[in-house]
């Protein structure tokens, strides 16, 4: 493959901090999100109504329609929101906010650390998939779906879509994957720095 079509394939930057250019990204994030009606306590609250109800497939599944909604967003380098675009951490942070009320790292490389390690044979709806397509481990992440399908914002010139993970690119840069528990101790940790707490 071309040094140029590896560039292209390479996906979502915004797991290294790149300077003034990734500060901007996150300045426009964080204005945006300054700025929104959206209801991340009310979704943080609405969500752990739904674990109650119906277990943790509701609360995935909450997560994952938010993300299938930006289907056909346009990739930006350090976007996070629907008007300007989104990264492939862009697009998990934003879901996550408006569908679970979590603030979750920016980065892909934290979203690494965060829930609990998941088997690939074990894969479940929600669950965060990581491969390595810029020459480093997690450096590109999407929302699983089920069927070894995942939806990502992959690249520049992309838009968020849906993949196969079976793909012979996607199996050979396949990192691993992490599930965002309930009351995780990491999340709750995110939840305070937000302002939220813990509803017991």
């Amino acid at each position: 493959m071309p040094a140029a079509a590896a560039l292209i394939l390479a996906g979502c930057a915004s797991t290294q901090d790149t300077g003034s250019r990734y500060a901007s990204g996150n300045a426009m994030r964080d204005s945006y999100m300054s700025q929104t009606r959206a209801d991340p306590l009310g979704a943080y609250l609405a969500s752990r109504d739904i674990i109650k109800s119906t277990g943790s497939q509701g609360y995935t599944s909450a997560f994952t329609e938010t993300a299938l909604d930006m289907l056909g967003t346009r990739y930006r380098f350090g976007g996070g929101a629907p008007s300007t675009g989104f990264d492939c951490s862009g697009l998990v942070v934003y879901a996550a906010e408006k569908s679970l009320g979590l603030k979750l790292p920016r980065q892909s490389s934290k979203l690494a650390k965060i829930g609990e390690s998941v088997k690939i044979s074990e894969l479940q709806e929600g669950d965060l998939v990581f491969f390595n397509t810029r020459g480093f481990r997690n450096s590109h992440v999407g929302i699983y779906l089920g069927d070894m399908k995942f939806v990502h914002a992959p690249r520049s010139g992309s838009v968020v879509r849906i993949e196969n993970m079976d793909v012979g690119y996607w199996r050979k840069r396949y990192n691993g994957a992490r599930r965002i528990v309930p009351d995780e101790p990491d999340l709750n940790i995110a939840r305070r720095a937000s302002g939220f707490s813990a509803v017991r």
